[in-house]
């Protein structure tokens, strides 16, 4: 949700900040720009001598980083597991501070020709880079029942997938799945005769957010991105991190929890005879406990209510061989 500028407020925007301790002369890298809100904020603390790094896949954010016209200030349109390739172009040694902000930018959800919400119609497509990759539409026509329902179990978490995804494999029989719309009157259609549980909540929602999860390829990203960023950053930076759904977040706290212990959270080696100081030092050490918004930013901004930040700072030890090797899912 790495909204910002143009009227979009990021969340978590004053917490996030915080929790980077920025130094005015250091170096910061906003992995998500969005629409630049985190980027200003940073920039806003820095010195003369200090400098800002944005990361977008998104056209439009790329667009928007124009009006930042600030020689600090540097953007490239990637994706954030590309940051050591970006950081090094750039002649970056280190980094002080990263942030990453997941999700969706409010301009996203709110134009219908991204086809990432099921609010206003529009063409079926939930690529953050309408360049790169296969368009949900694209996949919803290719994909059989048994991969239909995995996505959308595993990354929505929908207790219906089987159901929705054989109305889904009937109804492309008929006629193609392309529009917004159609694929939440489907979804609707399917689990209409049975009792969610939850009426506050769409019932094409939890299918929506798997599928722009999957052709995003957002949970492997941000498995792999996290050792990477680690290994770039220098001695006493920190990493903030903000989630909006449970699947994210257990990636991020499950890797902080493994790269701040000595043995790398590694069960094999927790069980040898080793004594703990002779075990590779940790490269993370956890910063407080994760921040959730204040009630005040949520009724300003309801999209904020799901948002977890959590955040750890980089240790003087080195990262241990293999470390980005290491199951940041597990």
């Amino acid at each position: 949700m790495g909204n910002g500028g143009g009227g979009h407020a990021p969340v978590l925007l004053e917490e996030a900040v915080a929790a980077l301790a920025i130094r005015p002369d250091g170096t910061y890298v906003d992995g998500t720009y969005g629409r630049g809100g985190h980027s200003r904020a940073i920039l806003a603390a820095l010195g003369g001598s200090g400098r800002v790094v944005a990361l977008d896949r998104d056209p439009e954010a790329e667009a928007a980083a124009q009006a930042i016209d600030d020689r600090r200030f540097s953007f490239r349109r990637a994706w954030f597991s590309e940051m050591p390739d970006v950081l090094r172009e750039l002649s970056v040694a280190g980094a002080d501070g990263v942030l990453l902000d997941l999700g969706i930018s409010s301009p996203q959800i709110d134009d219908p020709e991204r086809g990432f919400s099921f609010r206003s119609d529009g063409p079926l497509d939930m690529r953050m880079d309408p360049t790169r990759g296969e368009s949900a539409a694209a996949f919803l026509a290719r994909a059989d029942a048994r991969e239909l329902t995995e996505v959308i179990r595993d990354y929505g978490e929908e207790r219906f997938a089987q159901s929705i995804a054989g109305a889904i494999v009937a109804a492309r029989t008929v006629a193609p799945i392309v529009r917004t719309r159609q694929l939440a009157a489907l979804v609707a259609q399917a689990v209409r005769t049975r009792p969610r549980g939850d009426w506050g909540q769409d019932p094409a929602t939890r299918t929506f957010q798997a599928l722009r999860i999957f052709v995003n390829r957002e949970l492997a990203e941000l498995a792999l991105a996290l050792p990477r960023i680690v290994s770039l950053m220098n001695a006493g930076g920190r990493i903030a991190v903000i989630s909006f759904h449970s699947l994210e977040d257990r990636i991020v706290k499950r890797f902080f929890a493994r790269a701040s212990q000595p043995f790398g959270g590694d069960p094999r080696l927790a069980r040898f005879a080793i004594r703990t100081d002779a075990l590779p030092a940790a490269p993370l050490e956890l910063v407080g406990r994760a921040v959730r918004p204040s009630d005040r930013e949520v009724a300003a901004n309801p999209r904020a209510r799901s948002a977890t930040l959590r955040v750890a700072e980089r240790t003087a030890h080195p990262v241990p061989p293999g470390f980005g090797d290491a199951p940041a899912t597990a």
